[in-house]
């Protein structure tokens, strides 16, 4: 018996209510020797109260010394293994901005980038262009055609966007061509099997195309694709934990992951106190909440230290507002972890509390990595987040006689 089959014996409706909130990247590390990280650094007085009426620890989004991308990270919060559960971060990304993917479909997440004369990638983000940037040359590349397919240019938000290559016969086990990597060129698309060295030709050709086309829109003179992905088959958050969910998400990609488990997408509007404010009017109607904060991941992202201090204790201000609706569980995690200093995505475990009146109290009295590590839910994997999140919430009954 797996997992999902477990809790699907064991799952019990009680009418309690569960609030998942994820800082995106909210892990960090010390700037120097002996310093503190960035969340150990910001004033979190609300997430303090959290953790010394709560219980703290380390979740681990996927193996130790594993870093994840969002997909996986995110994944494993809900629940889902995420070394079973394989998705491309293009479906997720189509999923996002509702793209009605089908079966003839491969979607890919894209970036816009800047190169130099040479070929060469000097911003890999094209310096964060803003959304009406990426629309405009979104419509330029649809004026590109590659012959046996059709595609599909959408805007998502900034320097990323959909492509969504439709026709016969195509797979998705293709190579990134993002080289995650400043003055290289962007990669050659390879497919490792046929159909998906159909889908390969298609792109190189499209990419061919598209370097013509941006060639003189700098600083958004390039791209690269991310994250072939065709449309997978997953349980439902309904199906396994008998929770009707809801995603209050601002960023596309996070709504897809929470579409693909079958989580209603509300509006969100574009800061964190319109996603408190939305989670308001929905309380009533849902079972489980899952709150996404994007600003801790990307100040990481640009290695700006203060910043992320700054998104922290932003975070820590509406705190209140989510914990005066009672909920019975209410827990802070991030996905990963995104150092300011290693200004990427890393493998370190990611500090998480848990605030529920069945929680066992673990001494800790501050919301960081030092009194995490010490905490009572120790060092965990984050596919177990949601067993904890039902226990504490009364939704499990015991398991054998």
């Amino acid at each position: 018996m797996n997992l999902h089959q477990l809790l699907r014996d064991l799952r019990e409706d009680n009418g309690s209510k569960i609030v998942l909130l994820v800082a995106d990247g909210l892990g960090g590390l010390p700037m120097e020797p002996g310093g503190k990280t960035e969340l150990e650094t910001a004033r979190t007085p609300n997430l303090d109260a959290m953790v010394r009426e709560g219980v703290c620890g380390l979740s681990i989004p996927v193996l130790p010394g594993i870093a994840p991308g969002s997909g996986p990270g995110h994944l494993g919060l809900f629940g889902y293994d995420p070394l079973e559960f394989q998705i491309g971060r293009g479906i997720l990304e189509a999923l996002g901005i509702n793209f009605a993917v089908g079966p003839r479909d491969v979607a890919i997440r894209g970036n816009f980038c800047t190169v130099n004369d040479k070929g060469l990638i000097t911003d890999r983000r094209a310096g964060r262009p803003p959304t009406e940037r990426c629309v405009e040359m979104c419509k330029k590349l649809q004026s590109i055609k590659v012959a046996g397919v059709e595609l599909f240019v959408e805007p998502v938000r900034e320097h990323r966007f959909v492509l969504v290559v439709r026709g016969d016969n195509l797979g998705d086990a293709v190579n990134d061509t993002d080289p995650q990597a400043l003055n290289v060129a962007p990669l050659h698309a390879v497919g490792e099997d046929p159909p998906s060295q159909s889908t390969a030709k298609a792109i190189n050709q499209f990419v061919a195309e598209a370097a013509k086309v941006l060639k003189d829109d700098g600083p958004t003179n390039m791209l690269t694709l991310r994250g072939f992905a065709r449309y997978p088959k997953i349980a439902t958050v309904q199906d396994i934990y008998g929770l009707k969910s809801a995603c209050i998400a601002v960023y596309p990609m996070y709504k897809g992951l929470a579409r693909l488990v079958g989580m209603d997408i509300l509006d969100a509007g574009s800061t964190l106190a319109d996603q408190c404010e939305t989670l308001k009017n929905a309380w009533a109607k849902y079972d489980f909440f899952f709150l996404h904060y994007k600003y801790t991941d990307s100040t990481g992202e640009d290695g700006d230290f203060d910043a992320k201090v700054a998104k922290i204790e932003a975070l820590d201000l509406e705190i209140p507002k989510i914990r005066g609706l009672k909920p019975d569980v209410m827990i802070v995690t991030g996905d990963h972890s995104t150092p300011s200093k290693m200004k990427s995505h890393s493998w370190h475990p990611v500090p998480t509390v848990l605030c529920a009146t069945t929680a066992r109290p673990d001494g800790a009295v501050e919301f960081g990595e030092s009194f995490c590590l010490r905490g009572g839910l120790g060092q965990f994997e984050a596919k177990y987040l949601m067993t904890l999140a039902m226990a504490h919430a009364g939704r499990l009954a015991k398991y054998g006689a």
